[in-house]
């Protein structure tokens, strides 16, 4: 029975003696944590998207309050708004940045780019792009089996049944970039959200020559350049058979757009400006003003002579 006493007595002693040991020790090597970073955190949206560049809103928000300059920082769900409260309460300069939404670089629908194989695989983009092109002429274009839906929190983007491409809800769209991460074609971009949901873009990423993309792709770019003759602000620069349109240049002039001969140029949330009608003949016009032509007037000499 003494034997059995002295067993717990010594257990409880070595355990009160451990117990305080890890006291000490957690005390000497403790890392103080600025109290502000819960309520930044508090401050921010909570979706944990990675938008801002780390892995949740608890990264943000340690780098906010710890950082002197927060000008690189930036919370694209919670937008210019939350980041000017947290600004305030922290007593630094608010990051300016302008509102941006997802974009899908691709108008290759199922009735512009025919399907010419089948794929019998994992229904993933990314395992699909690895193993082959895709089940169309053109390599570059949308694979059409959603990574780009799965990854977003917001439900802001969708698969269309009809043209298996996927359509982005501006209104819920965040510009957090995990879609943009998830396409391994490369189609889908972050451009300037412009008021009223309105845009201009060019809805190709195809880098093939016109004729080849004219066989796999009657909506795609060929690279004629005559967007980007017609732009009066720069915005439109051809580069590798490929127009390309800056959101940042651009105004909405929409010029382009009528000179697109295969409607690559998207246009969203504007009607098309009316295109001018075609000059008639030299010899038409002066017949609809009551003037002779030319050569009628040189039959009416020989007559008279």
């Amino acid at each position: 029975m003494e034997v059995l006493l002295y067993t717990v007595l010594t257990l409880c002693v070595l355990g009160i003696l451990a117990a305080l040991i890890l006291y000490f020790v957690a005390q000497k090597f403790k890392v103080e944590e600025d109290p502000r970073i819960d309520e930044v955190e508090k401050m921010l949206p909570g979706a944990n998207c990675g938008g801002c560049g780390f892995a949740g809103c608890r990264g943000l928000a340690d780098a906010l309050v710890k950082r002197a300059d927060i000008s690189s920082l930036f919370c694209p769900v919670g937008g210019a708004e939350v980041m000017k409260t947290v600004a305030a309460y922290l007593g630094k300069a608010a990051p300016e940045k302008e509102p941006q939404v997802a974009t899908v670089r691709c108008g290759g629908s199922c009735e512009k780019r025919p399907r010419i194989n089948a794929y019998d695989g994992v229904t993933s983009c990314a395992v699909a792009a690895s193993l082959y092109g895709g089940e169309t002429g053109c390599t570059y274009g949308c694979l059409g089996y959603g990574d780009c839906v799965t990854v977003c929190n917001f439900d802001a983007i969708a698969i269309n049944p009809e043209t298996r491409l996927p359509e982005v809800d501006f209104d819920k769209c965040t510009a957090c970039g995990a879609c943009v991460k998830a396409c391994p074609k490369s189609i889908i971009e972050l451009r300037k959200k412009w008021p009223k949901q309105r845009a201009v873009y060019v809805a190709c990423v195809s880098k093939d020559k016109g004729a080849v993309v004219m066989k796999a792709c009657k909506a795609g770019c060929i690279g004629c350049g005559k967007c980007e003759k017609v732009c009066p602000f720069g915005a439109i620069t051809i580069q590798n058979n490929l127009a390309f349109i800056d959101s940042w240049k651009c105004k909405l002039c929409r010029k382009c757009v009528n000179e697109c001969p295969t409607g690559a140029i998207r246009l969203v949330g504007m009607e098309p400006l009316p295109k001018e009608p075609k000059a008639a003949p030299a010899s038409k016009q002066t017949s609809a003003a009551g003037e002779k032509p030319a050569s009628e007037e040189k039959k009416t000499e020989k007559t008279e002579s």
